[in-house]
């Protein structure tokens, strides 16, 4: 996993994320560990990662098979449809933006924040 992402593993995380949102755009990466696709997704996200991008919004890591109810509360408290894999970005305390699949690409998420 990339240094510069944290781990999503608690569902008492999701309020620490609300806030942080409203200070700096929060990105939360929804990985299946078991879906090519995902792999392929968090692979190209990564490999464009630049270390200050973590001055433009805070990163998340989530593996959804290890922490499905993380999945879940993730998905309800922000008004969601799950998928996988999903990129979501938070704004003061909103989903503002989302896309999942292939559609996940580096340069529209950087442009959200």
């Amino acid at each position: 996993m990339n240094k510069h992402w944290k781990t999503l593993d608690k569902i008492e995380q999701i309020k620490e994320i609300k806030k942080e949102s409203e200070t700096r755009p929060v990105l939360i990466f929804k990985h299946s560990t078991r879906c090519s696709i995902s792999s392929m997704a968090w692979d190209r996200l990564q490999r464009s990662w630049k270390p200050e991008d973590g001055e433009k919004l805070i990163p998340y890591y989530l593996d959804l098979i290890s922490y499905r109810d993380v999945s879940n509360a993730v998905a309800k408290e922000f008004g969601v449809e799950h998928e996988s894999p999903q990129a979501i970005l938070i704004r003061n305390g909103l989903a503002t933006f989302q896309t999942s699949h292939m559609a996940i690409n580096y340069p529209e998420i950087i442009s959200q924040t």
